[in-house]
């Protein structure tokens, strides 16, 4: 588990101060950014190395809104990985209270810019290895 944190800014927020749902999939992308420069294997190297990584899934629940102002926690978890693709799971939580805020998932493949599947344990072994270090499967 990777954790990253942030305050929620006025700008993603409706006029009630409470976070627009679409943000919550942004803060998950933030998350994994994060996660991936924690586990040593930086986005930006990815692209480097001509690899992209879409989004084939993603999921969120929504449980208490998150409002402007809020600083909030995002532990984040890569829980499968096979050899073409891989998944995450979010928990949004407020980060003074703990209260968890969504839940969610995002699913992601492996190809080159030229739209082409990577196998990563053959393709990027390096890369494999980072993150199969960080691998926690579901329960």
């Amino acid at each position: 588990m990777k954790i990253y944190e942030r305050k929620v800014n006025y700008y993603e927020t409706d006029q009630m101060g409470i976070v627009h749902h679409s943000n919550y999939i942004r803060y998950f992308e933030e998350a994994r950014v994060s996660f991936m420069e924690q586990a040593g294997y930086p986005y930006e190297r990815l692209e480097r190395e001509d690899i992209v990584s879409p989004v084939i899934g993603i999921t969120c629940k929504y449980l208490q809104p998150v409002k402007f102002g809020d600083r909030i926690r995002i532990e984040v978890r890569l829980i499968r990985m096979t050899k073409l693709k891989c998944m995450f799971s979010y928990e949004i939580s407020d980060a003074e209270t703990g209260e968890i805020r969504a839940r969610g998932t995002s699913e992601h493949g492996f190809i080159t810019r030229e739209g082409k599947p990577v196998v990563i344990p053959r393709d990027k072994p390096e890369f494999h290895d980072a993150f199969l270090a960080q691998l926690e499967p579901e329960e």
